[in-house]
């Protein structure tokens, strides 16, 4: 990836997490919910509410912030310490899973 097509780049209690302008964009396109919430995604994952590990896919991490009446979950997966965003929606509720 490029250092001009990331969109951010945050420390988190996992290790660094980013994200590209282009995968955003396919994102945001499933979830247009999230679009406006790109500084409440950096939030979640720099200081999220909870962190739940995937039941599934051990490298998949699931990060959870309060956001009104829903839960904005931030998924990311970690592959030989680099940490991308899969994807972030809104939910009513917080996935299984163990708690970081």
């Amino acid at each position: 990836m490029s250092e001009t097509n990331i969109l951010f780049e945050v420390n988190t209690l996992i290790g660094k997490i980013r994200t590209s302008k282009g995968y955003w964009e396919t994102i945001t396109h499933k979830h247009p919910e999230v679009r406006s919430l790109l500084e409440t995604i950096k939030e979640a994952l720099k200081r999220p509410e909870q962190i739940r590990r995937s039941k599934v896919d051990t490298a998949v991490y699931l990060f959870y912030k309060k956001v009104e009446r829903h839960w904005l979950a931030v998924v990311i997966k970690k592959i030989n310490h680099e940490g991308f965003v899969v994807t972030a929606y809104l939910t009513d509720k917080i996935k299984e899973g163990k708690k970081i």
